[in-house]
C-alpha cells in the first residue's frame, strides 16, 4: 500500500533537484535532451526512474543551444517556477555528448551551393553542404549528412554528404532513411557469423542428458501466416481432480547465445529485433533464430519449459521451469485456430483429433485466466494496430488494422502466465533480474483523464480506482469515441520498462512480472533464461549492473518502436501522395486549437483538418471538453466524431498529413449509458491488489519475423 505523504514533506520535495538528476555542486543538471516540433524540448535527468516523466526539465528554443534530440547535456535550472507549466525549467549550457552527428535529408541547390533540408522537425532551417560532387548527389536525393556545426535559432548548420539513399519515392529508399536516421543495425559482423555458423555446425537432434524428451507430447505453435521464427509453443492437459498442466514451451537460445560470446555481444548492443512493414532486422542472426532455436514443426528443439498447474477453476497452484526437446506436431496460424474457435467441429481446417482436442482445452482454459486476471483489475486497452500491404515490388497498396481475436487473446494469457510464473519463482529464490515494470499513474493524471471523459458524457467516478478505469474502457469499447477514450487513458499511465525495481505491473495488476517468452527477439528475456540456469545449478544470478542494463534495454525498445511506428506513417504518406483529392471516412481524435487531428476508419492514416480548411465560421476552442464550437448551428466539432474527409496535403520531407472536410456534417453516436460496475465493486473504491504477444495492456503490436505477434508495450 503506498501511503500519502505529509502535506510538509510534498513542499520539501517541490524544492528539490528533479528525481534521478545528477545534479553538481553547482547546481547543474545532466540528462538526455528532446525537442518537440514547435522548437523547445525537456531534458529528462540521468538516473531518473523508468516510467517517470515528474522530474523533466523544460527548454525554452531559444535556452536549447545547438542540442538536437538524443544529446546529453548540461542543464542550468531556472530560479523559481513558470506557473503557466507545472514541473522545473532551465537552459543548456553545455552538449555533453552527441546521440548522433548523421541525419537523413533532402538535397536541394539554391545560388549554386548544396543545402540538405533534415527529414522531419528537429532542425526548421536546411544544412549548408558546400559542393558535394565527390558523392554524385542530384536534386531531391535522399542523403546522409554528417554534420560539422549544428544549427542554433541564430546561425545555419554546416555539413557533409556521407551517402546518397536514391531518388525519394523510389522503392526502399523510405525504409533506408529511417533505418539510418534511427541508427539501426545493418549487417552482423563476421565474429558473430563465424560464431552462429559453430553452433550448426555441433547442433543435432539428439536429446543430451540433463535435458527432458518431451518429442513424444502433443505441443503446437499458434503464430501469423508469414511468420518465419517460432519461440514459443503450447501444450495443455487435464489430470487428477480437474486440475489443468499447462506446458509454455520456450525456444532456448541462450543454448546458442553463450554469455559473453560473439552473438551475445551483438545481441546485447541490438536489443531486440526491428520490425519493420517490408523487413526485419534481427536481433540474432537467421541460422540461430529462423533455424536452429525455432521451435519448426516435426523437428526437435531444445525449449525451456513451464509448467503450471492450475486448479479445476483456473487458480495457479503449482509452476516449475525445466530445459527440454520439444518436436511441434502441428503449426496453426491465427486464423486457422479463429475458424476452429467459430466451429470446433470444422473440416475446413485439418488436424488430428488430439490436436482438436488440445485446442478446445485451450480455449476454456484461456477465457477463465482472463476472467480470473480481469477480476483482478488488469486493463485491456485496445489501440489500432497499423499493417502496411505491399505487393511484390514493395510498394505500398494499402493499409490496414488488425483485429486482436480470440485466438490471439488464448496465446496471450499463456504467455502471461508463464512471465509472471518465471518472476514469482526467481523473487523466491532472492535473485535479482530484470523485471517489466510499470510504475502507478500519476493521480493528477487519472484526475485530468476523469474531467476530459466526463465530458465526452461517459459518468464515471474517480479514475484513480484501477476497477473503475476498467469500467470506463468496458463502456467506450465499440463507441465512436473508442479509440479517443482509450488513447487517453494510455497517456495518463506511465511507459512499461525494464529494471531490477520492485515496482511491479499496474496494467496488468500483476505484483511481479518479467519477459520470458521471447527470447529470440528480446534481450531481457534472454537474461531471464539464464538467470533461471543460475538457479538450477544452485547459483544466484548476479545482480550487478541490472540499473543500467534495463535502461539500455528499454531505450532500445523505444528506439525500434518509434523507427516502426515512422516507416509506417512514411509509407501511408507516400501512398496518399499519389492520391491527392480521395475521399474517406474518418474519426476525429484530437481537438486542439488550430484544427481537428482524424484518423481514417478504412485507411488508417492520421492526419490534421486545419482550422482555415473548416466552414467559415467563428470557432470557441473548448480544452475541457476537447470540442471546436461555431456560432452557426450545427458546426461543432468534437472527440470522437465521425466525419468525411479528403486527402488536401502531403509533405513527405516534414511527414505531414493535411485532410480537409468534405462537408460540414458529423455523425455523433449516442451518449454512453452509465453501466452496472462489477459486483463487490464500491463507488469509487480503490483496489486492494497491488506486456509480446504477452501484454494485453500495452500498446503497439510488435511483429514476429515475416508477421506480427500481439504484443502491447506499456
Amino acid at each position: 500500500m503506498t501511503r500519502k505523504r505529509p502535506n510538509s514533506e510534498k513542499a520539501a520535495r517541490a524544492s528539490r533537484p528533479p528525481r534521478g538528476g545528477a545534479q553538481r555542486r553547482d547546481g547543474d543538471v545532466t540528462g538526455v535532451f528532446r525537442r518537440a516540433a514547435g522548437g523547445y524540448g525537456f531534458v529528462r535527468p540521468e538516473g531518473a526512474l523508468p516510467g517517470d516523466r515528474s522530474g523533466d526539465i523544460h527548454i525554452a528554443a531559444a535556452a536549447s543551444l545547438d542540442a538536437a534530440s538524443g544529446d546529453t547535456v548540461r542543464v542550468r535550472l531556472a530560479r523559481g517556477r513558470d506557473v503557466r507549466r507545472p514541473g522545473p525549467a532551465g537552459e543548456i549550457v553545455e552538449v555533453v555528448e552527441r546521440k548522433t552527428t548523421r541525419f537523413v535529408g533532402s538535397y536541394f541547390e539554391r545560388a549554386g551551393v548544396g543545402w540538405v533540408q533534415v527529414d522531419g522537425t528537429s532542425f526548421t532551417r536546411p544544412v549548408a553542404v558546400g559542393d558535394p560532387g565527390a558523392k554524385g548527389v542530384h536534386v531531391d536525393d535522399k542523403v546522409v549528412v554528417e554534420l560539422v556545426r549544428f544549427p542554433t535559432h541564430l546561425r545555419d548548420g554546416e555539413g557533409v554528404v556521407v551517402e546518397v539513399l536514391g531518388k525519394a519515392g523510389d522503392v526502399g529508399v523510405d525504409t533506408q532513411t529511417v533505418i539510418h536516421e534511427y541508427g539501426l543495425p545493418g549487417p552482423f559482423p563476421e565474429a558473430a557469423l563465424d560464431d552462429a555458423r559453430r553452433q550448426a555446425a555441433t547442433f543435432d537432434e539428439t536429446v543430451p542428458a540433463g535435458r527432458r524428451d518431451l518429442s513424444d507430447r502433443t505441443i503446437i505453435t499458434i503464430d501469423p501466416v508469414d511468420a518465419r521464427d517460432f519461440d514459443d509453443a503450447i501444450s495443455l492437459e487435464q489430470v487428477e481432480r480437474g486440475h489443468w498442466l499447462l506446458g509454455v514451451h520456450i525456444a532456448d537460445v541462450s543454448h546458442f547465445v553463450r554469455e559473453g560470446s560473439p552473438l551475445d555481444q551483438e545481441a546485447r548492443a541490438r536489443g531486440t529485433s526491428v520490425y519493420l512493414p517490408d523487413r526485419v532486422i534481427p536481433m540474432i542472426p537467421e541460422i540461430v533464430s529462423n533455424n536452429l532455436a525455432s521451435l519448426q514443426p516435426d523437428k526437435v528443439r531444445y525449449a525451456k519449459t513451464c509448467w503450471i498447474e492450475f486448479s479445476a477453476d483456473g487458480v495457479p497452484v503449482h509452476s516449475a521451469v525445466e530445459p527440454s526437446a520439444i518436436k511441434s506436431c502441428r503449426r496453426f496460424t491465427y486464423e486457422e485456430v479463429d475458424v476452429f474457435l467459430a466451429d470446433p467441429e470444422t473440416r475446413k481446417v485439418e488436424m488430428t483429433p488430439g490436436v482438436r482436442a488440445l485446442l478446445g482445452r485451450m480455449r476454456d482454459l484461456a477465457r477463465m485466466l482472463r476472467r480470473r486476471r480481469t477480476g483482478r483489475g488488469s486493463l485491456q486497452l485496445e489501440m489500432p494496430e497499423v499493417k502496411i500491404d505491399l505487393d511484390r515490388d514493395g510498394r505500398v497498396t494499402g493499409a490496414h488494422v488488425t483485429e486482436n481475436t480470440e485466438s490471439h487473446q488464448i496465446i496471450e494469457e499463456f504467455m502471461l502466465a508463464a512471465n509472471e510464473a518465471v518472476a514469482g519463482a526467481l523473487a523466491a529464490a532472492g535473485a535479482g533480474f530484470l523485471r517489466r515494470i510499470h510504475p502507478s499513474p500519476d493521480m493528477r493524471k487519472l484526475r485530468q483523464l476523469t474531467e476530459f471523459v466526463t465530458e465526452l458524457g461517459f459518468e464515471v467516478d474517480s479514475l484513480e480506482s484501477r476497477f473503475e478505469l476498467q469500467r470506463l474502457l468496458d463502456l467506450a469499447r465499440g463507441r465512436p469515441e473508442e479509440h479517443a477514450v482509450h488513447y487517453a487513458v494510455l497517456r495518463s499511465l506511465t511507459r512499461a520498462a525494464y529494471g531490477p525495481q520492485e515496482d511491479g505491473h499496474f496494467a496488468l495488476a500483476s505484483d511481479c512480472y518479467c519477459h520470458f517468452t521471447s527470447p529470440i527477439r528480446r534481450y531481457p528475456d534472454l537474461t531471464i533464461h539464464r538467470a533461471l540456469e543460475a538457479l538450477a545449478k544452485g547459483k544466484r544470478p548476479p545482480a550487478d549492473g541490472l540499473i543500467q542494463l534495463g535502461q539500455d534495454c528499454s531505450d532500445l525498445e523505444r528506439r525500434a518502436e518509434a523507427a516502426e511506428r515512422e516507416l509506417v506513417k512514411l509509407k501511408l504518406l507516400l501512398f496518399l501522395s499519389a492520391r491527392i483529392g480521395e475521399e474517406m471516412d474518418a474519426v476525429i481524435t484530437g481537438v486542439e486549437a488550430f484544427g481537428l487531428f482524424v484518423q481514417g476508419l478504412q485507411l488508417p492514416a492520421e492526419g490534421l483538418v486545419p482550422l482555415d480548411s473548416l466552414p467559415d465560421d467563428t470557432y470557441r476552442y473548448d480544452r475541457a471538453s476537447h470540442t471546436l464550437s461555431g456560432r452557426r448551428a450545427g458546426q461543432s466539432y468534437r472527440l470522437g466524431d465521425r466525419v468525411r474527409v479528403a486527402v488536401d496535403r502531403v509533405d513527405l520531407d516534414r511527414r505531414e498529413l493535411n485532410f480537409r472536410l468534405v462537408d460540414g456534417h458529423v455523425r455523433r453516436g449516442k451518449r454512453p449509458a452509465k453501466s452496472a460496475r462489477p459486483p463487490g465493486k464500491h463507488r469509487g473504491g480503490k483496489s486492494s491488489q497491488p506486456r509480446g504477444r504477452d501484454k494485453p495492456a500495452e500498446h503497439r503490436g510488435r511483429p514476429t519475423k515475416g508477421g506480427r505477434k500481439r504484443s502491447r508495450r506499456l
